[in-house]
C-alpha cells in the first residue's frame, strides 16, 4: 500500500476552504491532482484560496454557502457533480466553536454549533453518497480530540464532535458491504482561525482549560491536511470507520 495520494482526474468537495485546515486540505488535494469545489461563507477567503491554487493545474470552483442553513447543504455536491461529472471525495472540514458557561450559553450559539459541525456533514453526506458509490470514493469528517475528552466551557463543541465521530462509525457500518470509505480525523489544537478567534467567557478557571492543552504544543495544520488527503484518496483504501487521532499526545492519558 502506498501512502502517496494520487487523485488525478478525480473531484472533491472541501468545506471550510476559506482558511485554516480547509484551505490546507484544498492545497494538498490539488497537489494530488484533484479538481476542487471549495465551500465557505467567506467569499474573500475563498478567493484567496483559489489564488493560491491558480498554478496547480487543477480546476477549482468556488461555492458560497452558510452551512448552518440546512437548505444550503445539498448544493455544493450538485455543483461539483454538474461541473466535473463525478465526485470522489467529500471532506467535511467546516467547523466552529463558541465557548460559554453552559448555563449562560445562548440557544442560538448551541444551535449554530450543532448545525455547522454535525448536521451539515450529515446532509452533505446524504447528497454525496450516491455519487461516491459510483466512484468508490470517500468521506472524511473532521472531528476533534473534543470527541474523546471533555473540555470545559465547550459543551456544544464537544457534543457536536462526539456526534460527528459516532455518525462516521455508524455510516461506515451501514456501508460495510458497499464500495465507499467513511472515516474521520481528530486533530488537537491547531493555529487556525477557529483557534485564533476563540473568546472565553468571564471568570473561567484557567486550570480547567489547561487540562485539554497538550504538553507538546499545537498540531501543525499541514500535518492534519496530509492525513485528510490520504484518507480521501486510494492511498487510504485500508481505512473504513476509522478515526485518525493527530493531537501530539492530548488523548494519550
Amino acid at each position: 500500500m502506498t501512502l502517496i495520494p494520487d487523485m488525478k482526474g478525480e473531484a472533491a468537495v472541501v468545506t471550510g476552504a476559506a482558511s485554516g485546515l480547509g484551505r490546507a486540505t484544498a492545497v494538498k488535494l490539488a497537489e494530488a491532482g484533484a479538481n476542487l469545489c471549495l465551500v465557505d461563507f467567506n467569499q474573500a477567503g475563498l478567493d484567496e484560496t483559489a489564488a493560491m491554487l491558480s498554478d496547480s493545474g487543477v480546476e477549482v470552483i468556488l461555492h458560497l454557502a452558510d452551512l448552518s442553513d440546512p437548505d444550503a447543504c445539498r448544493a455544493p455536491v450538485d455543483v461539483a457533480v454538474e461541473r466535473f461529472g463525478r465526485l470522489d471525495a467529500l471532506c467535511n472540514i467546516a467547523g466552529l466553536i463558541r465557548f460559554a458557561n453552559s448555563p449562560q450559553m445562548p440557544r442560538e450559539d448551541w444551535d449554530r454549533t450543532i448545525a455547522v459541525n454535525l448536521t451539515a456533514p450529515f446532509l452533505l453526506s446524504q447528497a454525496a453518497i450516491p455519487h461516491l458509490l459510483e466512484t468508490e470514493g470517500a468521506i472524511v469528517n473532521c472531528s476533534s480530540t473534543a470527541a474523546f475528552v471533555g473540555e470545559a466551557y465547550a459543551a456544544a463543541y464537544c457534543a457536536s464532535k462526539a456526534g460527528l465521530l459516532q455518525m462516521t462509525k455508524a455510516m461506515a457500518m451501514e456501508f460495510s458491504r458497499k464500495p465507499i470509505r467513511i472515516n474521520a480525523v481528530a486533530p488537537g489544537g491547531m493555529m487556525t482561525n477557529i483557534g485564533n478567534n476563540m473568546q472565553m467567557p468571564e471568570n473561567v478557571e484557567i486550570d480547567l482549560i489547561q487540562r485539554f492543552s497538550g504538553l507538546r504544543g499545537l498540531v501543525e495544520v499541514d500535518d492534519v491536511a496530509d492525513v485528510i488527503c490520504m484518507l480521501a484518496s486510494d492511498a487510504g483504501r485500508g481505512f473504513h470507520g476509522s478515526c485518525v487521532t493527530i493531537d501530539a499526545g492530548i488523548t494519550a492519558g
